[in-house]
């Protein structure tokens, strides 16, 4: 099966040859991606070498927790774009964004103000979770229009952190 997978604003196209293997933009890779314990915390080998991510699924596609950074996915099989391309659909990138909490945590510091203009990719919250700090990043340029927590709140999986428009 083939899939387009959008990642920020980069696109991939994406293969599985079988449970091992993948292509990714014509390349092969061996992988071994597994669930730890039942939770959405998943170990990932790609040719030897380890990965360890947090993935849950949103309204709107996926949010992959990997290295410290949050990164929006969407997925698609190959005729799902072509027709959502046919409709003019594209990813949203206007509107209110919600920030939600990919996993349970604890709000280390909020570098923006309500507001605030902010742009892609600049550091809305940072969340200590299992040990590691992530910076949970804008996915659109825009203002933040509502915090809803601050440095030292304990937060849930899928609790809303703040709004951008």
């Amino acid at each position: 099966m083939k899939y387009v997978t959008t990642i920020a604003d980069r696109e991939f196209a994406i293969e599985i040859v079988d449970e091992r293997h993948i292509i990714v933009d014509d390349k092969l890779y061996e992988v071994d991606f597994e669930s730890v314990e039942d939770q959405p915390v998943f170990s990932l080998l790609v040719d030897g070498k380890s990965y360890e991510a947090f993935v849950y699924q949103t309204d709107d596609g996926w949010q992959v927790l990997l290295r410290g950074s949050l990164h929006p996915v969407i997925v698609e099989d190959e005729r799902e774009k072509r027709l959502r391309a046919s409709m003019g659909g594209g990813p949203a990138e206007q509107g209110e964004f919600h920030l939600k909490a990919p996993m349970p945590g604890l709000v280390v510091a909020v570098p923006v103000h309500e507001g605030q203009q902010v742009e892609k990719g600049d550091v809305l919250v940072i969340l200590e979770s299992m040990k590691m700090q992530n910076e949970l990043k804008s996915p659109n340029p825009g203002k933040v229009l509502r915090l809803r927590v601050k440095p030292g709140d304990s937060v849930e999986q899928k609790e809303t952190l703040l709004s951008v428009g």
